[in-house]
């Protein structure tokens, strides 16, 4: 190496490849763009090779790759140091990355960010909306700090339980079952299944177990938005949880469904390492079932 790494360097690496380019980055660390760039050339020079692909996307390369686990752990590390130091001078601060499925986005966060804001002011929660099988990979490797995942086994030491939701039928305002208290799921084998692929696919799958049928959904769809639109015109009925209620728009319903089946939603930090301290204290007053 040519000189030594710093953490303003690893947390240009991070900040580009989390963003996705280098303006972005700026805007996410609160310096230049300039800046950014010349922490990535530092940080290239004493690692002695490139770190990023500066041509069309902007992504890392190879050995970027392999920093980025270190680069995250690093400046976690710090951040979690800093923390602590301002938990110490009177509560906790800092930013905290926190993942969660669209439906967790759309229907619970608002009022937990509020409830957050009035309770922690120092402390800045970041929001990633991802599918509900890449929350977990995002843990673990340090993308974010803390994650609601649907139905861990087990849950991490310290983890919250925010809510219990469950399947119901989504469907068009003007389908025959769409007045019904509750919709059996065999009722709605003459329509055209539409399947979301983010996450729900083992929850349905559970409810065609338990009355024996095979499941052949007609269409399968990986965006949330793009299924709902579907519904909505016409196309064919799905799944979805409670908690999606608040993507809906006025013309479908959502209808609660038999077999009923549930999925825990859990408020966790990573199982492998220390949390960050603001995760801790978000997770201390956001209520719930503790332990997940």
């Amino acid at each position: 190496m040519s000189g030594g790494v710093n953490l303003a360097q690893l947390r240009a690496l991070v900040a580009v490849a989390e963003s996705g380019g280098f303006g972005a980055a700026a805007g996410e660390l609160g310096i230049s763009q300039s800046a950014v760039s010349h922490a990535v050339a530092a940080l290239e020079r004493a690692v002695g090779a490139p770190v990023v692909h500066r041509t069309g996307r902007v992504r890392p390369t190879p050995l970027g790759e392999q920093l980025l686990p270190h680069a995250r752990a690093a400046t976690a590390s710090a951040d979690a140091i800093a923390v602590i130091a301002a938990r110490h001078r009177g509560g906790p601060a800092g930013t905290v990355r926190l993942a969660a499925p669209a439906t967790v986005c759309q229907g619970l966060l608002p009022g937990l960010l509020g409830e957050w804001r009035a309770t922690h002011p120092r402390v800045k929660v970041r929001i990633f909306e991802g599918e509900d099988d890449e929350l977990a990979a995002w843990l673990a490797t340090g993308t974010v700090d803390a994650a609601v995942l649907i139905d861990p086994d087990p849950a991490p030491a310290g983890s919250l339980q925010l809510a219990q939701d469950s399947m119901h039928a989504l469907l068009r305002r003007d389908h025959p079952l769409a007045g019904q208290p509750v919709v059996d799921i065999r009722d709605l084998e003459d329509d055209a299944f539409l399947l979301s692929e983010g996450g729900c696919e083992r929850h349905i799958r559970e409810i065609y177990r338990r009355i024996g049928a095979r499941f052949t959904p007609t269409h399968r769809i990986r965006d949330v938005g793009t299924l709902i639109s579907m519904v909505h015109a016409g196309i064919g009925v799905s799944v979805m949880p409670a908690l999606a209620n608040a993507m809906i728009p006025a013309g479908c319903v959502l209808v609660p469904l038999l077999p009923r089946v549930t999925r825990r939603l859990v408020l966790t930090g990573p199982a492998d390492r220390p949390w960050h301290p603001a995760v801790t204290a978000l997770v201390a007053t956001a209520g719930g079932v503790p332990g997940g």
